[in-house]
Order: C-alpha cells, then structure tokens, then sequence
C-alpha cells in the first residue's frame, strides 16, 4: 500500500474523530478569539503531539491484536454494542444536556503549549479509536502494519487533528452564532459519527461470519 495511501487515511480518520465540536477544538477556537491565532496555534500543536503518541501506542497495540483474530472477534462484537450504545446516548438521551463552558485562563505560549497536552492527555478516547480503527483498515487490506506505514499514518492523524483545529482558530468566528456550535449540535454529530462507525463494524463481522 501506497504511504501517501496511508497518509491521508491516518488524516481522514483522525479529522472525522475532531469534526463535532468539543473540548479541544472549542477550547482552541476561543484561545485564538481572545489571544490571537498565534496562542490557538501554539494550543494546537501541544494536542497533535500527545494525539501523535496516542495514535501509535493505538497502532502498535492494534498490531498485537492483528495476530490474535480470535481476540478481534469479540473486540469488534464489544465495540459495536459500546458504539450503538454510544449513538443512542448522544442522538437520545444527551439532546437536552446543558451547555458546558470551557475556561481559557492560562496565558503564555509556553503554558499554552502544555496545556494543550494536558487536555489531549486527559481524552483517552483516540487510543481505542484509533486502535480498532487500524485493525479494521487492515482487515479491509487497505493497510498494514509495517513501521514505515504505522509512522506514516500516525503522522497522517496528527495532521488531521491539526488540520480541523486549525479551521476551528480561523473560522470559529463565522460559525460561533451559529447553531453548529451548540450543545445539542455537538451530541447530534458525535452521534452520527458513532453510528457510522457501527455500521463500519457491522458490516465487519457480516464479512467474516
């Protein structure tokens, strides 16, 4: 497979997982709307550096479980019971959840930088994300798990991370009126997300049964 193949799949993959806004894309929009692009930037890249490690601790992991295809059966079975779990909390239930604040008080560029690891830190979620994610391009043959193509698409993953919050620093001042940046928005698209990653991991299992 083609590392620019890779490359943009790491990207693509990683860009829908930021596309709904939240805490990281929101914290670095507002960053950039009271201190300038530049601190909104700097915000960012301390994100795309623990996503970056974050994406390839979920590769190396999903290469472990390449070779155990008994142990990816019942992941996926478990995964997709825990997405349409998760597609029904956030298209049902989450609909009328109250808006969250996020906090911006930190103020240098250096801080800015660290802070943004910090949040990237605490969101757990691209590890497992990311991690069935290859395993299922894998299975699909679209991919492997050869050094240079896990590199390459973990740094395709970063960039996509780093691409949508970019877009978020520049054009959050257009759309923040918008009704694309409420709450309810937020849960609505998560919820789509999730879903599509269901059916991706339905259509998984019906190929191997």
């Amino acid at each position: 497979m083609s590392i620019t193949v890779v490359f943009f799949l790491g990207l693509f993959v990683a860009l829908i997982g930021v596309i709904p806004p939240g805490l990281l894309n929101m914290t670095a929009a507002k960053i950039s709307l009271k201190e300038g692009p530049g601190s909104g930037i700097t915000f960012s890249s301390g994100v795309c550096l623990v996503v970056f490690i974050q994406t390839y601790v979920a590769s190396i992991f999903a290469r472990y479980l390449s070779n155990r295809p008994d142990i990816v059966e019942i992941l996926q079975r478990v995964a997709f019971v825990i997405f349409v779990l998760i597609t029904i909390y956030f298209l049902i239930i989450a609909r009328n959840q109250k808006e969250t604040k996020v906090e911006t008080d930190v103020k240098s560029k250096k801080s800015r930088f660290f802070y943004g690891m910090l949040l990237s830190g605490l969101n757990v979620f691209p590890i497992p994300y990311q991690a069935y994610m290859t395993i299922t391009l894998a299975s699909f043959g679209v991919m492997d798990f050869e050094r240079t193509n896990i590199i390459t698409y973990v740094t395709g993953a970063a960039m996509g991370t780093f691409v949508m919050l970019y877009f978020y620093i520049f054009f959050f001042e257009k759309i923040k009126d918008r009704k694309f940046t409420s709450q309810k928005s937020m849960n609505y698209s998560i919820g789509i997300i999730t879903g599509i990653v269901a059916l991706i991991t339905l259509i998984n299992i019906l190929r191997e049964l």
